[in-house]
């Protein structure tokens, strides 16, 4: 059975794509976050685990972060964008980009909703924000559906 990345990125499932070319995509979370602004990373190849990636996809995946880690600071006022990889959640890797402003945003259970109309309204911003820096593949349609 494929992950709910992959479904997200089949369209199987509604997701907030904010990225997307051949060989990736990121997202918001669905659940948790650390603050407005967390996205998720994701390769569309179906791996579990981040050291199982073939070298052209975890070395293609890490320079995607980091062009997106410039406009996602821009558009949050971050002081940093932080990253993690766990890997427990989904048994599909992704990179967790997160906008902090000091060492206790770390903790996403801290934080109070957010809701429906801001993740949207986000994901709007965040894709016109991306299209003012110098990556060039950008989702022209922005929001694929709500996850709920």
């Amino acid at each position: 059975m494929s992950t709910v990345f992959t479904q997200i990125i089949n369209r199987e499932l509604p997701g907030r794509i904010v990225y997307e070319d051949d060989d990736a995509f990121c997202i918001l979370p669905r659940g948790h976050f650390v603050n407005p602004g967390h996205m998720l990373v994701i390769p569309k190849a179906e791996v579990d685990y981040i050291f199982d990636l073939d070298d052209e996809t975890y070395h293609q995946l890490w320079a995607l972060s980091k062009k997106l880690a410039g406009p996602l600071k821009a558009l949050t006022g971050a002081n940093r964008i932080g990253i993690a990889v766990e890997g427990f959640s989904v048994p599909h890797v992704h990179i967790h980009l997160c906008p902090l402003y000091d060492e206790a945003d770390l903790s996403p259970h801290r934080n109070e909703p957010w809701s429906e109309q801001d993740r949207d309204e986000f994901v709007e911003t965040f894709i016109a924000k991306l299209s003012e820096s110098a990556v060039t593949q950008i989702m022209a349609s922005g929001v694929t559906g709500v996850a709920k």
